[in-house]
């Protein structure tokens, strides 16, 4: 009795955590894919960058980023909504979302070792 008991309640249990996980959720329509979406971070975590270093009013500076993010999604030809879900769809997929990151942080990296070279400082 007590076996039987004791692997209902472990069924009971594998239920109720099944119940509790959200389905794979699918792709949007417009996936941005991956080596587009590298660039694009990389060109919006320099403009955070530019913005952050011009030392403005934060409304300024709020305008001023969210202007030159336009220019950014138009000179990659993505629209908003559509980074926007791709970035969603790939921060579900923790993987996804490292293996951007690691190619971003490595190629700012080697930005600024060329520019370091170039300037002629450590």
């Amino acid at each position: 009795m007590k076996i039987s008991l004791f692997a209902f309640l472990l069924l009971l249990l594998g239920l109720f955590t099944q119940c509790g996980r959200p389905e794979e959720p699918t792709p949007p329509a417009k996936l941005v894919p991956q080596d587009k979406m590298v660039a694009l971070l990389i060109d919006i975590h320099l403009l955070e960058a530019r913005v952050e270093a011009a030392s403005m009013q934060a409304d300024s500076a709020r305008a001023l980023f969210n202007q030159q993010l336009k220019d950014i999604y138009w000179r990659h030809e993505v629209e908003e909504d559509v980074f926007r879900q791709s970035y969603q769809y790939y921060a579900v997929h923790d993987k996804d979302l490292e293996q951007l990151y690691a190619t971003v942080i490595d190629s700012l990296g080697q930005r600024e070792i060329k520019l370091n070279e170039a300037t002629g400082s450590k």
